[in-house]
């Protein structure tokens, strides 16, 4: 898949799916190809990856036809530039609350290469020479915009920050406005789904892409996954590398010490039930 066919699938509410990843292990980008991933989740936010090794990553899977998004540390367009000269296709940022934070980063994402002052002229509906427009826009044709919608004053702006020309979707992180609703981390609170549902419903109306990274645990479940899928999210972003291989091992460890009769690390004897 490509980065403009990505964009267009999102926009156009065809369900997505990948999964957040942790490693630039050599192996690890050809085991997701055999999974027949449409993209990949590549979180600097939360995970410290270099430039190098980031740029590593989205050039090996776009080469895999894997479409790099990568979630940057802050809402500085410069921090976005960088993350698409590394090879992103499209670019997640955390916690917008204003449209003219996403109009910012549009010029980073959408714009590219144009920069100063003539970028802020364009942003503010300065006209443009037909030769520059039709450049800027084969030249930005694979990039993705997507914005973390994740709190209430977020929520409260929503219908602005969904008009921004050039915004192709919005990704709900569940921790975050978890908190910001006044309800950390209860997952199945009702407040906490019709938040979510009203996000899906509205982003989906104007056109706009829209996802939610369920890891699963913690109150989150696949249950809740497809319900939210159902009401019409479609960019499927499901656990991460690490989670799933923490909870494989454990599974099996676990297993295979009640089998044998070994006592399980943070579960007391009589829950054993041997």
């Amino acid at each position: 898949m490509t980065g403009e066919e990505f964009r267009s699938a999102l926009r156009a509410g065809k369900r997505l799916y990948g999964t957040l990843t942790v490693s630039n292990a050599a192996r690890w980008p050809d085991m997701f190809a055999s999974l027949g991933l449409d993209f990949i989740f590549i979180d600097t936010e939360h995970v410290a990856i270099d430039r190098e090794a980031l740029s590593w990553m989205c050039q090996t899977y776009a080469a895999l036809g894997i479409v790099p998004l990568v979630r940057i540390t802050s809402l500085d367009p410069a921090e976005a530039t960088t993350a698409m000269d590394a090879g992103a296709k499209a670019l997640a940022a955390p916690f917008v609350e204003t449209a003219e934070q996403v109009k910012a980063l549009r010029g980073a994402v959408k714009l590219r290469p144009m920069k100063g002052k003539r970028l802020e002229g364009i942003l503010n509906g300065e006209s443009v020479e037909p030769e520059l427009a039709r450049y800027l826009e084969e030249h930005n044709r694979h990039h993705t915009l997507m914005i973390n919608v994740e709190s209430v004053p977020a929520m409260e702006e929503l219908d602005s920050l969904l008009a921004v020309d050039g915004l192709d979707a919005v990704f709900i992180g569940p921790h975050d406005l978890s908190t910001s609703l006044g309800i950390p981390e209860q997952y199945d609170h009702p407040r906490f789904d019709a938040a979510v549902t009203e996000i899906i419903t509205r982003s989906r109306a104007a056109g706009v892409g829209v996802g939610i990274h369920v890891t699963t645990g913690r109150g989150l479940a696949v249950e809740d996954e497809i319900r939210w899928i159902k009401a019409g999210a479609n960019l499927i972003v499901h656990r991460a590398d690490i989670i799933a291989a923490k909870h494989a091992l454990q599974s099996e460890m676990n297993e295979i010490r009640k089998s044998v009769g070994d006592p399980i690390p943070g579960m007391d004897e009589a829950d054993l039930n041997i």
